[in-house]
């Protein structure tokens, strides 16, 4: 039984959750959806949190969808130095991951036509997150598979054929741990938004 790993609560105005990961590389929890969304049926698709950092120099996080989603969630993307290692076959979403040489909020993707990107630096954004200071991140996916990522409402990244339109997708939001010290990711809200299939 993990002791350090899970969702609690917090006192903070506006109700906040803190979401733990523990104390070993790649172990983690997150919040999340089933996965259900199809880009072609339910597009445009967004997923967005407002969330806040206490630790920056130890700690891996994930904001965004994923095709791969389980009770013990692997991290859909590992990181060192700038290569990033797309774990899950899709994803699109924000890192944001102590072990690459930028420490900025990054925007990888895959599933899609387009070219995964394993370059951190070219999906790197230039926004650092600050430690206990609150960001709003949004990723939206339309129809044909295209998608953009937004850091408190400033459009970042747009990328055509990022994701597949017909791979079903959910949203999450989690932390895994890196190195010996728990981890953790502090959130507002998650919003998923989506068109019903009729």
């Amino acid at each position: 039984v993990e002791t350090d790993t899970g969702v609690v609560g917090l006192s903070k105005a506006g109700g906040w959750v803190r979401i733990s990961g523990n104390n070993e590389d790649g172990k983690g929890a997150a919040i999340c959806t089933e996965v259900v969304f199809s880009p072609a049926l339910n597009g445009q698709m967004a997923v967005e949190a407002r969330v806040e950092l206490r630790i920056i120099t130890t700690t891996s996080v994930f904001i965004g969808f994923c095709g791969l989603i389980a009770d013990d969630v692997a991290e859909p993307v590992t990181s060192t130095g700038t290569t990033m290692t797309l774990v899950a076959a899709d994803l699109c979403g924000f890192i944001f991951d102590s072990q690459l040489t930028s420490l900025n909020w990054h925007m990888p993707y895959k599933g899609g036509t387009a070219t995964a990107p394993v370059l951190s630096t070219t999906v790197k954004s230039d926004i650092a997150p600050v430690a206990a200071e609150s960001v709003i991140l949004r990723v939206e996916i339309d129809t044909n598979g295209t998608a953009r990522w937004y850091i408190d409402g400033v459009l970042k990244q747009t990328v055509a054929n990022a994701v597949s339109t017909t791979v079903l997708l959910g949203a999450l939001v989690g932390a895994w741990g890196t190195t010996t010290t728990p981890t953790d990711i502090d959130a507002d809200y998650l919003a998923v938004e989506a068109n019903r299939d009729w």
